[in-house]
């Protein structure tokens, strides 16, 4: 449970972050997004996928076990809220353009409070 957290050793953002951490409290809409998003197990199932590797629709349609079609919902619906992006552009055998999709590398805190409350950047 300790690697979810940020350690007080950890001086340097990964690869492709710009080291600005996103708060958003409860009362915002990118939040309620955002808990919309992840309530669905196929989703949260997706998004772990993509921790380990840059993947294709397709390609995560496989390793959660599931429809292409479902997959690329919630694709669709963690791109919204901001937690994966298209990272590159692969061709499939037939010649189809294909999306790769990784992790957003922003950091992001979900908070108590309203919006008045929380200054919602942090460097």
């Amino acid at each position: 449970m300790s690697g979810l957290l940020p350690s007080e050793t950890e001086t340097r953002p990964p690869d492709g972050d710009d080291g600005t951490l996103r708060v958003l409290p409860l009362d915002d809409d990118d939040a309620a997004q955002l808990i919309n998003c992840l309530a669905s197990d196929t989703a949260r199932s997706t998004l772990a996928a993509l921790q380990e590797n840059p993947a294709t629709a397709s390609e995560l349609a496989d390793d959660v076990e599931t429809s292409l079609q479902n997959v690329r919902h919630h694709l669709d619906n963690l791109r919204d809220a901001e937690l994966v992006r298209v990272v590159e552009t692969r061709y499939s055998v037939k010649g189809r353009e294909m999306k790769v999709y990784a992790p957003a590398r922003d950091s992001l805190v979900v908070c108590v409070g309203d919006s008045a409350d929380i200054d919602h950047t942090f460097e």
